[in-house]
């Protein structure tokens, strides 16, 4: 089993910055891919940003040049820089990795909140 703990979240005005980790500890050979979610209120819970264990990065189209994802390996740690937050970034953010046997794990979220 591998669990998840999230940090970072928080409330911050638009055009401000936001940095957010998550640390997965438990039974861990190795990581594939690591990804941050959200989920706004009343919508469907949308990939942000994935990193594959090769190195590989995805973002939806609205965080490009904004977000960052990058991983650490060694601390099986995975983390989104926000820049630049607008408030529809405002939403619940989960991570999510990828163990070597292509089980799927998930964090409990941390809020996100910016205003106008």
């Amino acid at each position: 089993q591998v669990q998840l703990v999230e940090s970072g979240g928080g409330s911050v005005q638009a055009g401000g910055s936001l940095s957010l980790s998550c640390k997965a500890t438990g039974s861990i050979f190795r990581l594939n891919a690591m990804s941050w979610y959200r989920q706004a209120p009343g919508k469907q819970r949308e990939l942000v940003a994935a990193i594959l264990s090769g190195g590989d990065i995805n973002y939806t189209d609205s965080v490009k040049g904004r977000f960052t994802i990058s991983r650490d390996n060694a601390k099986n740690t995975v983390y989104l820089q926000m820049n630049s937050l607008k408030p529809e970034d405002t939403a619940v953010y989960y991570c999510k990795v990828q163990d070597s046997w292509w089980n799927n794990y998930w964090g409990r979220g941390t809020q996100v909140t910016v205003s106008s």
